[in-house]
């Protein structure tokens, strides 16, 4: 399946690779570079990109793209989706995917690749299995070799789990305090027109999970509302037919941190939008223009928005703003063109309008520039807690197959993904 993988950082230098079947040159990346020149920006690469004898599937995650060379057709979305966990698995092993922690575990993610792939399949992803495989990094191990010259990580015992029909769980685990915390996030993403009304407003979310239980404990988890779930992925360790028979969510949990559900809300179901943005923003003959901007809460069910910054664009022509903000504090770049208003917390009891966060000055405009055609796109992002916007909740969790009783916990969180939240003015 993948013949090479590449991994590039933000400057484009090709700062790790990694072969299993044949060596692929490195000149192969310039059909890479080629398509990302072409795009404003770093997220908006194809994908998928066809070369005379190869196709490269990349992603781009935290400022870092993954980059696979493969030989035949395949089902893009299943390379994608295992580029994709690669980088989970550097994740759950190092703290962060970055270049500077996969420069510092060079070794253990060359270990990592090579029982994660298997002739370019894919054989060990779940991390319980990998951990026991390849141990994780830490002072200690990195002073004891070191000390004994011994470089590898890998384990000399085969993981009990490998020859488990649960491969994702490991035998024998115990803990002292036995908890399964839930938190159900939700991100929107909309675009609100400049009347206010929701042209697009669609949802993903998912369910992470992390649960510290002892022995072999098996979990359901019910909802409200599951009609609401439509669109599902699952964790391999949801029974499947009870899910579809039932709507209940039925399994044995992997040990620590996962992600049980991934799932999407469109657009044909109805989602409030917490929060409201009056804007008036006006370029006048001359050089000078007005700016001003209203933000309030809306339909927040008695729950205060946090963490709101509103993003704009200017137009090249805009040389300056004079703005004064009554909550938080205002930013304007005047090279790159961007006002930044961190507004912070908006309470839910804030309705009366000279309460509300509000923006207003002017706008200086070059001399001789044409004026705007069009107002600059506002990017709204917040969070909400306590709450999930499309409305699900659960029901109960239970745990059946072990005798003690564990703490059990929900949280739900509602937030915005950068930029996917706009409001055209």
């Amino acid at each position: 399946m993948i013949h090479s993988l590449f991994i590039i950082n933000g400057s484009g230098d090709v700062f790790m690779e990694k072969h299993w079947k044949t060596v692929v040159g490195k000149s192969i990346c310039d059909y890479f570079f080629e398509a990302q020149s072409k795009c404003a920006n770093s997220e908006d690469v194809p994908p998928v990109i066809a070369t005379p004898h190869h196709y490269l599937i990349n992603i781009f995650r935290n400022s870092l793209y993954f980059v696979a060379v493969l030989t035949n057709e395949i089902a893009p979305l299943f390379v994608i989706e295992f580029l994709h966990r690669i980088m989970d698995v550097f994740e759950d092993y190092f703290g962060e995917c970055t270049e500077t922690s996969l420069k510092d575990n060079y070794v253990i993610v060359y270990e990592l690749l090579d029982e994660m792939l298997d002739s370019g399949l894919p054989l060990a992803t779940e991390t319980n299995i990998l951990k026991e495989l390849i141990k994780p990094p830490n002072i200690f191990r990195k002073v004891a070799n070191l000390v004994t010259g011994d470089n590898t990580n890998i384990s000399n015992t085969l993981p009990s789990s490998q020859l488990s029909n649960i491969p994702w769980r490991r035998m024998g685990v115990k803990y002292t305090n036995n908890e399964a915390y839930f938190d159900l996030i939700e991100e929107i993403d909309a675009i609100i027109d400049r009347n206010g009304t929701t042209i697009m407003c669609e949802i993903q979310g998912y369910i992470d999970c992390c649960v510290k239980l002892s022995g072999m404990p098996d979990l359901t988890l019910s909802f409200v509302n599951p009609r609401l779930l439509d669109d599902v992925s699952f964790h391999p360790c949801v029974r499947l037919k009870k899910w579809e028979s039932e709507r209940v969510l039925s399994f044995i949990p992997p040990d620590g941190n996962f992600r049980l559900i991934s799932y999407h809300i469109g657009s044909q179901n109805t989602i409030s939008i917490p929060i409201y943005v009056k804007h008036n923003i006006q370029f006048r003959e001359g050089s000078n223009g007005r700016f001003e901007l209203t933000v309030g809460p809306k339909q927040t069910m008695g729950k205060t928005l946090e963490s709101v910054v509103i993003e704009c664009a200017m137009p090249k022509s805009v040389l300056n703003c004079t703005l004064t903000p009554t909550q938080g504090k205002s930013t304007f770049d005047p090279v790159k063109k961007n006002l930044v208003w961190d507004i912070g917390k908006i309470e839910s009891n804030t309705q009366n309008t000279t309460r509300l966060p509000s923006l207003r000055g002017n706008i200086v405009l070059s001399t001789g520039q044409p004026i705007p055609e069009s107002n600059p796109i506002l990017n709204v992002r917040f969070t909400l807690n306590q709450i999930a916007i499309s409305g699900i909740r659960v029901q109960r969790v239970d745990m059946h197959g072990e005798k003690y009783k564990p703490f059990k916990g929900v949280k739900y969180i509602t937030t915005v993904k950068k930029g996917r939240f706009q409001i055209r003015t």
